[in-house]
């Protein structure tokens, strides 16, 4: 092609044309992806720039390539940092290899859900292969796709410089470890393109068995290079060496992208040398997402006040009388608060507030204040060093589970005291919008919160599993766990805001800032209009691969609120709900008559799960005397309460056996099975009472939350009709952290590589065997975990019956492809933040 040949691009999208250089992204404003132009789009299309053939589209279908019969590149790239949204928000409509014409449609984009969770709308139309360009000639003004010229582009013959003969040398680099969280996408890769061709020697990036030529920015996105990926640099020429050697250290160093980098545009912290998050930027405090949601408010300090109390008294006849009188409205209050928690979530949560009920008739406890009283004590007095007594006695434990109940003790424990001394928690005078900022919040604070008031809370322990974060879910008030205890020192009435999303806390907002927040709150709450109105429609990818969505619940209420939110059955029904609060246990009748009436909200054939009963640990019933053990959570509990005593297990059996006669689908689930042995016995009893009274076999499954469990997951396969995997207990026992635990909380995190690759590994042998699998931990409604739950295979997600319509949407905006894609880069991770990075939290 001579010198001076034209080539016409016409506007991608329609919108106003940007010069390069006011695009705040210094790889495309100091135009190091290459020169071209910058449009602010005002619909939702990008049509092809020109003719030519289309030789790159995006895995999260952010991006597009054009290739001209001239061989100049055109690359289109719809906002900044969208590569993080996986291609949520994006319909492509052209495929690698598609010859295309000017003004054919490339992609549609959402405008809305895209401008809200980049950086910028703003997109560009560059050129990567300037070697074949001699000038680009940007136009100005507002300009219709497909029909107004954007840029032209001066063409120059294309010169090839002499081989170096003898001269050429070869270099390769050892395997280097991608830190980039979303890998070389568009920036990244245009930094090493740009760096490669400051060398004479022809260099290339391998990757999985594949090559590409660095000095191309197509050539590499063409990789799919994820983050966590290894990737070698070989070079064969003049400069070989000293190529290899400059290339390897720039990709070994994020090419200018580090996880500092990522993290801030992400808005997630990064833990300083301290180990503590530093802030994002003045003003910016992170911690981890515990409950999504947006507020805007004032900053309130929550801080454990001191109890003053007399030390002795005269009487103690009048102690004991108090102190019982105290304990008796303690649990009146604890009670009361469970029911009216089962009202607005479900059974499950309410049980972690009337579980602290069982601790004020402890009678190790009860023994040790009532000697403090025999001894001359005051019952404040007595009472307080008897539950703080017993609850160091728990903390200094060796068994982290065991230990993390010490912070149940003293919320039990502090409630009695308030009752003794007429003292309540500080805070009763809270403001409209309240942001609470505390050290910790026990479950029943966060319970007891009023919602007309707290917008959010921000505590700086725990963590995203943890109780708090679950009741914070289930009552939808946006909180974040182990935040910068920098927040601590913040004055009262300062104004925040809270991302729940994003896990930050932002002062002093500006005029601007409260805006966006006022918008993004509009668009949740007309987001959850629309996924209320689809909810009954199935949970299909983009590429239709199907999801089942149920609903892990409670009791019989829980079964109404799920079937009104459209999930596809029960993934999950706690039958303990049936076994506490009563002198006795429940008898077969009562049993089948209720697991009856759960399935009859369920529509035909939608399937009910029900678990045996679950207790141990720190569920414990009256009826059912356990001894005391050193480590309740590996102790007698689950199935090994069952098979110890079968006459309660029997009983159930037979109840779920006469349920499932009456033409409900029911399946029968075994809590915390671990062996082979276990899984047998419980079934042969299954198998004796089905033959007992004639009934007709039902689908026996096991709860995968063991790891034992899954590491001989493909001999499970071969006796268990299905796998529920339980990921809250599978997290705890894999990384040995108990969830609740005030330091470890942080770290227990169900998205842990190690965690996951016990996910996959069970779903791998079930799926060999043709067995189904579901997850009813808390991980199926995590928006970060979900894409990486579908791509792992599994077939069903249970989660609380409000929840059940969130999630359905979001595997709607999935590509099953792009998921499986995303979950093997997940596996190759080395820490669960490394996944999370992988995946940048839903903000809407």
């Amino acid at each position: 092609m001579p010198d001076g040949s034209r080539l016409t691009l016409r506007a991608p999208v329609t919108g106003v044309l940007v010069p390069l250089e006011r695009v705040p992204d210094p790889v495309f404003a100091r135009h190091m992806v290459g020169d071209g132009v910058s449009l602010d789009p005002l619909g939702g299309r990008l049509v092809a720039p020109c003719d030519g053939e289309v030789t790159q589209v995006h895995a999260s279908h952010h991006a597009v390539t054009i290739t001209h019969a001239s061989g100049v590149e055109v690359l289109l790239h719809v906002g900044l940092d969208t590569v993080s949204l996986l291609g949520r928000g994006f319909t492509p409509h052209v495929a690698l290899g598609d010859r295309v014409r000017a003004g054919d449609l490339l992609l549609e984009f959402d405008l809305d859900r895209v401008a809200s969770a980049a950086r910028s709308l703003l997109t560009q139309m560059v050129v990567p292969t300037m070697d074949l360009v001699t000038q680009v000639i940007p136009h100005t003004g507002t300009v219709r796709e497909g029909r107004d010229v954007a840029a032209e582009l001066v063409l120059a013959v294309r010169e090839r410089r002499p081989e170096a003969g003898a001269s050429r040398r070869a270099a390769v680099s050892e395997s280097i470890l991608v830190p980039n969280p979303a890998g070389l996408h568009a920036r990244p890769a245009a930094l090493l393109a740009a760096l490669a061709k400051r060398f004479e020697s022809k260099i290339l990036l391998q990757h999985e068995g594949e090559s590409a030529n660095a000095k191309s920015l197509t050539a590499i996105l063409a990789l799919a290079v994820g983050g966590g990926d290894k990737v070698v640099v070989s070079a064969h020429g003049p400069d070989a060496a000293d190529a290899v050697a400059h290339l390897a250290g720039a990709l070994a160093e994020g090419l200018g992208e580090g996880a500092g980098e990522a993290s801030a545009v992400e808005g997630v912290g990064v833990p300083d040398g301290d180990g503590v998050p530093a802030p994002l930027e003045a003003g910016v405090f992170a911690g981890v997402p515990a409950s999504p949601g947006v507020a805007e408010g004032t900053i309130v300090q929550v801080r454990r006040d001191d109890v003053a109390v007399p030390a002795d008294a005269s009487d103690k006849h009048e102690e004991r009388r108090l102190l019982n009188a105290a304990l008796d409205r303690a649990d009146l209050h604890l009670r009361a608060l469970a029911d009216s928690l089962a009202e607005q979530t479900d059974a499950g949560h309410a049980g972690i507030v009337a579980a602290h009920a069982e601790f004020l008739s402890d009678p190790e406890l009860l023994d040790l204040a009532t000697s403090a009283i025999d001894a001359g004590r005051s019952a404040p007095f007595a009472w307080r060093a008897a539950y703080e007594a017993y609850a160091d006695r728990l903390a200094g434990r060796p068994n982290p589970v065991l230990a993390s109940r010490a912070a149940d003790v003293r919320d039990a424990g502090l409630r009695v005291l308030r009752e003794l001394t007429g003292h309540r928690m500080g805070r009763q005078d809270l403001p409209l919008g309240a942001i609470l900022v505390a050290e910790d919040l026990t479950p029943s604070d966060a319970a007891s919160l009023d919602r007309t008031r707290v917008a959010g809370f921000a505590t700086t322990k725990g963590g995203s599993s943890s109780h708090v974060a679950m009741l914070a879910r289930s009552l939808d008030i946006p909180s974040i766990a182990g935040i910068d205890p920098r927040v601590l020192d913040l004055p009262e009435g300062t104004p925040a805001i809270l991302d729940g999303f994003r896990g930050v806390v932002r002062i002093d907002p500006s005029p601007d800032e409260r805006v966006r927040v006022t918008e993004r709150r509009r668009r949740l709450a007309e987001r959850r209009e629309r996924e209320l109105a689809e909810a009954f429609e199935p949970a299909l990818t983009t590429d239709g691969h199907r999801v089942g969505v149920v609903a892990n619940i409670g009791s019989p209420q829980d079964a109404r609120d799920a079937a009104a939110h459209g999930a596809d059955g029960v993934g999950l029904l706690r039958s303990e709900f049936l076994f506490f609060g009563r002198p006795t246990a429940p008898g077969e009748d009562e049993q089948a008559a209720l697991y009856a009436e759960v399935a009859g909200t369920l529509d035909p054939g939608q399937p009910l799960v029900i678990r045996t009963l679950d207790v141990g640990g720190d569920k414990r019933l009256p009826y059912l005397p356990m001894p005391r053990e050193e480590n309740p959570s590996l102790g007698e509990r689950g199935i090994r309460v069952g098979l110890a005593r079968p006459e309660i297990l029997r009983t159930q059996v037979r109840a779920i056996l006469r349920a499932a006669s009456a033409g409900a689908r029911l399946r029968m689930m075994f809590p915390m099975i671990a062996t082979l042995r276990d899984f047998r016995r419980a079934r042969e009893l299954v198998e004796g009472e089905r033959r007992s009274l004639g009934a007709s076999p039902v689908p026996i499954g096991i709860m995968v939350e063991v790891p034992s469990v899954a590491l001989l997951a493909d001999r499970f396969a071969e006796e268990a009709d299905f796998f529920s995997i339980g990921t809250n207990d599978l997290t705890q026992y894999t990384l040995a952290m108990d969830r609740g635990h005030p330091k470890l909380a942080p770290q227990v995190d169900g998205l842990d590589p190690a965690v996951l690759r016990l996910i996959a590994d069970a779903v791998r042998a079930a799926h060999e065997r043709d067995r189904w699998v579901g997850i009813c931990g808390g991980l199926g409604a995590d928006p970060q975990a979900v894409p990486v739950l579908v791509g792992l295979g599994v077939d069903e997600l249970s989660v609380t019956g409000p929840t059940v319509p969130a999630v359905k949407s979001q595997v709607r905006e999935l590509s099953f492809g792009q998921c499986q894609e995303l979950a093997q880069r997940a596996l190759r991770c080395d820490a669960d933040e490394g996944v999370r990075r992988l995946i940048p939290a839903e903000e809407m």
